[in-house]
């Protein structure tokens, strides 16, 4: 059993491979690309729709609200029975489909026939704290992962490196795709433009 342990710690402690580390780095740009997003766009979208910037502004906040308490909540949930992929996973699933449906269209108005700023509010306003929620999620779990991946520090520093490189590949990226989408689309309604930047 300790020869086991033993090796186990070993291979804990040789440095890791380039694979695994651009594995790793490139594991959190789904949540890079989309919080960059919705950082930059959600506010001008929201009020182009027609919310009222006090409207928006609840929507936004609603999201952070939620984002603020599940990175805490979700972070103790981690400490205590791990399992980082599958958080990260279902993290991962919850910020694909409630982003497509902040930046779509009200789904409770088209379910209910009726379109309210009220309604468009609360509809907005649950999926951005259900984006915020799979958000915080998946940054906790990749985040966490680093201690478990690795014990040698210097590819810690290489993984988290890696993970901010990626970051700022997927920021650039969604200013490249929104100069494109500008530039082509410029005849277009800029609802649809900001929905094929999204």
């Amino acid at each position: 059993m300790r020869d086991n342990d033993s090796s186990s710690d070993a291979q804990l402690d040789e440095p890791l491979g380039r694979v695994s580390i651009l594995s790793y780095g490139s594991g959190h740009m789904l949540n890079d690309i989309t919080s960059s997003c919705w950082f930059t766009y959600l506010l001008v979208f929201l009020t182009d729709l027609g919310l009222s910037p006090g409207d928006a502004a609840i929507v936004m906040l609603s999201g952070q609200l939620a984002d603020g308490f599940t990175t805490i909540f979700v972070g103790e949930l981690m400490d205590r029975f791990g399992h980082f992929k599958l958080w990260h996973a279902g993290g991962s699933i919850l910020v694909a489909i409630s982003f497509s449906s902040v930046f779509g269209s009200c789904v409770p108005c088209k379910l209910m026939g009726i379109n309210t700023s009220t309604l468009e509010t609360v509809g907005y306003s649950t999926f951005a704290a259900i984006f915020n929620v799979g958000w915080a999620v998946t940054q906790v779990a990749h985040m966490s992962m680093v201690n478990c991946i690795t014990s040698n520090p210097t590819s810690r520093v290489s993984l988290v490196s890696c993970r901010n490189a990626f970051t700022m590949v997927a920021n650039l990226s969604l200013y490249g795709v929104a100069l494109v989408i500008f530039t082509l689309l410029q005849s277009v309604n800029v609802l649809v433009q900001y929905r094929w930047i999204a």
